[in-house]
């Protein structure tokens, strides 16, 4: 008997997990074909949309422009029974208008910080991550199809 609909996390438990994690693994298919997993600061917009930024030279946006098709995971526990994750299916939209990077990098900064209680003013932050913008692509992904687990949901049974 199949235990998915036991272990699925809600919309709400989705979006406190991925609050709660520092780290999304986006796999983007390489040159060969091969999935490109690599470890990335992210942050959730309110729509929903994970958004992070990586240098405009690297392989993940040569991987993007070719195929913007990615998965992202994040996932957590070292035994079965605490076991949680999400993967996020979706198309990447680049984005190089400086603004939206910008807004992107302060926003995974503050998340990464701790929240916006523990960042720097903005204003402050904001200044001083500008210097790196030029560097910089963001990428925004829409989940198109979202799955999830929480084994702690099963009680010790498995």
């Amino acid at each position: 008997m199949s235990r998915r609909n036991q272990i699925r996390m809600t919309d709400a438990e989705q979006s406190k997990f991925l609050a709660g994690a520092q780290t999304i693994i986006i796999s983007s298919i390489g040159p060969g074909g091969y999935p490109h997993p690599m470890p990335m600061w992210f942050a959730v917009e309110d729509d929903g949309a994970v958004v992070m930024t990586t240098f405009t030279k690297s392989q993940k946006i040569r991987n993007i422009e070719r195929d913007p098709r990615v998965s992202l995971l994040v996932e957590r526990g070292t035994v079965y029974s605490e076991l949680r994750g999400v993967v996020l299916y979706g198309k990447a939209e680049l984005v190089r208008e400086q603004e939206r990077i910008l807004d992107i990098l302060a926003r995974v900064s503050t998340k990464s910080a701790g929240g916006a209680g523990n960042a720097p003013n903005p204003e402050t932050l904001r200044n001083a991550l500008m210097a790196t913008v030029p560097k910089r692509t963001g990428i925004r992904i829409r989940p198109e199809r979202v799955v999830s687990w929480d084994h702690s949901k099963l009680g010790g049974v498995y």
